[in-house]
């Protein structure tokens, strides 16, 4: 079941967009060559129970962290750790903030340092077909509808998306439906109605789409050891558009 959300939910989610948005952008300038993903995780839970939010990963379904911090070849879920980010990396960085019964969710992926230029177009790309498929998330479409605008931006340019892990309702709970893929036919799925509050979230990547899991049981990596960049925003669907939740 798909829930419309209040405007007071609304209201509590925006605020919890604002506050993961804000520890995004102060992860953000801490990257640098010799910075641990531990570091930042350890910023990260400072920052957000600081403002009595709660990290929303953390013993999330046994996440032993309050953020996801993947590396090059890493999709989703990496776990913080005392690894030194190197000249040439990228690095996504996924954040979610629980507070007042709601949740909000946001993840983007930097350079660290400089980058190769297939690398730079990677990340260029996956923020592309993030708010590519943010300007279909409006009524009368459907799900589908941003699905396909973000695959076929992504195929367009010479990536892939990946096929095993999609975007996602939020609200009350963390992960609510509709699943949001990032490929798929046009006018298929939900229909779109005012209140309804989605993570679209591409994940794109160099080579192929296909992913494996790592033996920790979180770790999602590209089959191919090619990169992946990964990119999110909360909305909310209104009357006639998407409104961004989580930015500053």
């Amino acid at each position: 079941m798909i829930v419309l959300k209040s405007n007071h939910e609304v209201n509590l989610i925006h605020e919890n967009g604002r506050l993961a948005a804000k520890v995004l952008a102060t992860l953000g300038k801490l990257i640098k060559p010799g910075v641990t993903t531990k570091e930042l995780e350890d910023v990260a839970h400072r920052l957000i129970t600081k403002e009595n939010g709660y990290p929303a990963f953390l013993n999330y379904k046994g996440f032993p962290a309050s953020i996801c911090t993947s590396i090059n070849e890493v999709v989703v879920h990496g776990i913080p750790d005392n690894r030194c980010f190197k000249e040439g990396d990228i690095i996504s960085i996924d954040i979610g903030v629980f507070r007042n019964a709601c949740y909000a969710d946001i993840a983007a992926t930097f350079a660290v340092g400089r980058i190769s230029k297939k690398a730079e177009r990677l990340l260029k790309v996956a923020k592309e077909a993030l708010y590519e498929g943010i300007r279909k998330a409006r009524p009368p479409n459907r799900v589908f509808d941003i699905s396909w605008a973000i695959q076929s931006l992504v195929e367009k340019k010479g990536f892939n998306v990946v096929r095993s892990l999609t975007g996602h309702g939020i609200g009350q709970e963390l992960h609510e439906e509709p699943q949001v893929p990032n490929f798929g036919e046009p006018g298929k799925g939900a229909r779109l109605k005012p209140g309804m509050v989605l993570c679209i979230e591409p994940m794109i990547n160099e080579g192929g789409f296909e992913t494996t899991c790592l033996d920790d049981g979180w770790t999602i990596v590209t089959k191919d050891g090619s990169l992946s960049a990964h990119f999110e925003h909360t909305v909310l669907i209104t009357e006639t558009n998407a409104k961004i939740l989580t930015k500053l």
